[in-house]
């Protein structure tokens, strides 16, 4: 079964882009009788990339109860870092997303590494239902504008999905001996500017405040019509002015709201953005009609 949208935009308070699937329905859990897998595997995914200890059937109940709409995404098993114990794959995720398809938006990940593989293998899940694909530079140590990566984003192009691509730094490896590896380098925004050049009908949504690269996300989003930047990972009240300025200007269309659940939860998100100086008009655009548009919810 392919997922299609029950979801009712009229009725959401708003559509959170940028959410973590947390654990796989069959990781053992201490209070499903586990037998202490999660400890040494799922908390090390905690640890890497912020995913906690819901299900995708308790995220979405989650969301549910406060009247919001989740873009959720599973992992590629194929992966060449793919060694999380626990984690919730792309298939997983594409079922959770079916049964709470009033909630629920699929988002995937695929290994751009695997070549003509990947492409295989994002035709078969957009097949199934997702609606876009996230990318992770620098955990999957890429530079998204090297052409030897353009076969699948044809693939996606040709599909109308979105493409949502971690920028700025990352909490993975951070305060760990050498960073645990990742090199920070892969989060510049810049690169994007040449996929939207190369891929003018690919939506594209810059994930995060890009720190320290704020500057130079703002103007890719101001120059490419169909460049998005999420504001998910930080707190409303630590955007930089020059972000939140553009927010209530020029890019007022352009900014979605996403919290890096669980990282940080739409309650405290939500709260803190409350409380910024955003303009009353545009809140609303924020919180989800630009989403709405983005995602063809209606």
């Amino acid at each position: 079964m392919a997922w299609e949208s029950r979801i009712d935009v009229a009725a959401l308070r708003a559509i959170d882009v940028h959410v973590h699937a947390g654990i796989s329905a069959q990781a053992p859990r201490p209070d499903r009788g586990g037998d202490g897998v999660r400890e040494a595997g799922v908390q090390g995914i905690q640890r890497r990339i912020g995913a906690g200890d819901q299900t995708p059937d308790e995220t979405a109940a989650y969301y549910r109860e406060r009247g919001i709409a989740a873009v959720i995404w599973g992992v590629d098993p194929q992966a060449t870092n793919a060694s999380r114990p626990g984690a919730v794959e792309n298939d997983e995720l594409l079922e959770a997303a079916c049964r709470n398809s009033d909630v629920l938006i699929p988002f995937v990940m695929v290994d751009p590494w695997r070549g003509r593989a990947a492409v295989r293998e994002a035709e078969r899940l957009i097949a199934a239902g997702a609606r876009g694909f996230k990318f992770h530079p620098p955990v999957q140590e890429f530079w998204p504008n090297d052409h030897k990566f353009y076969p699948l984003y044809e693939a996606l192009q040709a599909h109308k999905v979105t493409m949502l691509f971690h920028t700025g730094q990352t909490a993975v490896g951070q305060g760990t001996r050498g960073g645990g590896g990742i090199r920070q380098k892969y989060g510049s925004p810049m690169p994007l500017d040449d996929v939207a050049v190369d891929f003018p009908d690919l939506p594209i949504i810059m994930a995060h405040p890009s720190f320290p690269w704020q500057d130079e996300a703002l103007s890719i989003a101001v120059h490419k019509p169909q460049v998005y930047i999420d504001l998910s990972g930080w707190s409303p009240k630590y955007f930089s002015p020059q972000l939140v300025q553009y927010a209530n200007t020029l890019l007022k269309h352009k900014m979605l709201f996403g919290t890096d659940h669980p990282m940080i939860t739409a309650d405290r998100w939500l709260g803190d953005f409350a409380e910024a100086p955003f303009r009353d008009e545009v809140r609303p655009l924020i919180l989800k009609d630009n989403a709405a548009r983005l995602l063809g919810l209606g």
